[in-house]
């Protein structure tokens, strides 16, 4: 994943982007110049002052005041620390494959590997070489079958990878990180590591120089999750732990890391109470944790014993996500035709009326009553209900509609900050 690879030193888009302060001012200009501005050009000038404001708060907000000068104010001058990009596909490269918008599954490009499903047989060969995107017909069925080739991300790789637990699906993990703060550099710890689909997550976000620790007390879990890192290209930034933190006997139990050491701590657990206290003794002061639990009753359990460690700000949330698909649909005109007009418990009125319709309708013959209760067009023509199929205005309309069923209930988030050590 490109997120993982090492920063270089090297020209960026940043870097590249033309952005410098642009002098607009005419020292020569004569007064006749000034009062012959129109207001176009006057509007396009504020427009380029205001754009030279904020590159001048963009590049030179971190210099003392005495050297903020225009001419240093020019992206060009500045190399960024980048991360390469890849592009196209090779061998060893991780894959994820569309073969429709709710089936995703992945691969690891082999020289000689083949990739079967459904719509027929897909070489590998032919994979190689293809920018990230591409869509790739398959060897048989006359080519009819294909698929698109995606560039992994960790919102694709939760969605493709195999479960081998619940996984924390894109919306509890964006909210994750949002709300432990999380960004480049930092030292989290999670427990337990599961399928891995959180990990990835977090990797993205404290890439490139972070570290993650993953907890998780089954060994083949663990193992597998250390194999697909490595084959993932993040081994770099995570360390795989094989322990039980909620172990009965102490000297087991409890995150093997120093004290103060870490700026964040996420819990998967079934019992996130029993871990609480060793987060505390690892977090460093005002940092954060979160703690995911499916049962409102072991959410309870966790906020005692979050405030018997010292931790403060408690809040529980629960995300859903409703989704909207995008279609068009016909609506018929809505009917012209009238119905006629009672004073207010006027009943007799109402019961005449449909006692006059309904002789109408049973008689073959049209009540005079009636006659006026209906509006006809300009052309003399019934509007509404009394026009012709044929005669029926349709209209076409582009609407977001819902999709029947939501995804429910996922699990309780807690979060909490770390309070001041002794």
């Amino acid at each position: 994943m490109d997120f993982a690879r090492p920063h270089v030193i090297k020209q960026s888009i940043v870097s590249t982007s033309n952005i410098r302060v642009v002098n607009t001012e005419e020292p020569h200009a004569s007064e006749d110049h000034q009062k012959a501005v129109t207001s176009r050009e006057e509007l396009d000038q504020m427009v380029v002052r205001a754009s030279n404001q904020a590159t001048r708060d963009l590049i030179l907000a971190s210099y003392p005041v005495e050297l903020r000068d225009d001419r240093f104010a020019d992206a060009s001058l500045y190399t960024e620390r980048s991360i390469p990009r890849k592009e196209t596909i090779q061998v060893g490269d991780l894959v994820v494959i569309m073969e429709s918008f709710d089936r995703l599954t992945f691969a690891y490009i082999e020289e000689k590997g083949m990739y079967s499903n459904r719509h027929g047989h897909f070489s590998h060969k032919d994979f190689i070489g293809k920018p990230f995107g591409s869509k790739v017909r398959s060897r048989n069925n006359q080519g009819y079958g294909f698929c698109f080739l995606l560039k992994p991300t960790p919102e694709l790789w939760a969605r493709s990878l195999t479960h081998r637990t619940q996984i924390v699906h894109e919306l509890d993990q964006s909210q994750i990180i949002f709300q432990l703060y999380l960004r480049p550099n930092m030292t989290v710890v999670e427990s337990g590591t599961g399928s891995g689909a959180m990990s990835h997550a977090i990797l993205r976000t404290i890439a490139p120089h972070g570290k993650l620790h993953t907890y998780e007390f089954n060994k083949m879990r663990a193992d597998t999750a250390r194999n697909e890192f490595e084959k993932n290209g993040v081994s770099h930034l995570v360390t795989v732990h094989h322990r039980d933190v909620c172990a009965k006997i102490e000297a087991e139990a409890g995150f093997d890391l120093p004290p103060c050491s870490v700026d964040a701590v996420f819990l998967d657990l079934p019992e996130p109470w029993h871990a609480v206290p060793h987060a505390a003794k690892v977090l460093k002061p005002n940092a954060r944790i979160a703690s995911y639990s499916p049962c409102v009753e072991q959410t309870q359990r966790t906020v005692e014993a979050m405030k018997k460690a010292g931790f403060h700000s408690m809040k529980t949330m629960e995300y859903r996500l409703q989704e909207h698909y995008v279609d068009e649909i016909e609506y018929k005109s809505p009917p012209k035709a009238k119905r006629p007009k009672f004073e207010a418990h006027d009943n007799e009125a109402r019961i005449m009326s449909a006692s006059a319709a309904g002789s109408a309708s049973g008689n073959g013959e049209q009540s005079d009553d009636l006659s006026d209760e209906v509006e006809t067009g300009d052309d003399g023509e019934l509007a509404g209900d009394e026009m012709g199929e044929g005669n029926e205005i349709k209209a076409k309309m582009v609407v977001a509609r819902p999709f029947a069923s939501m995804r429910g209930h996922s699990a309780f988030l807690t979060f909490a900050t770390a309070g001041l050590h002794a």
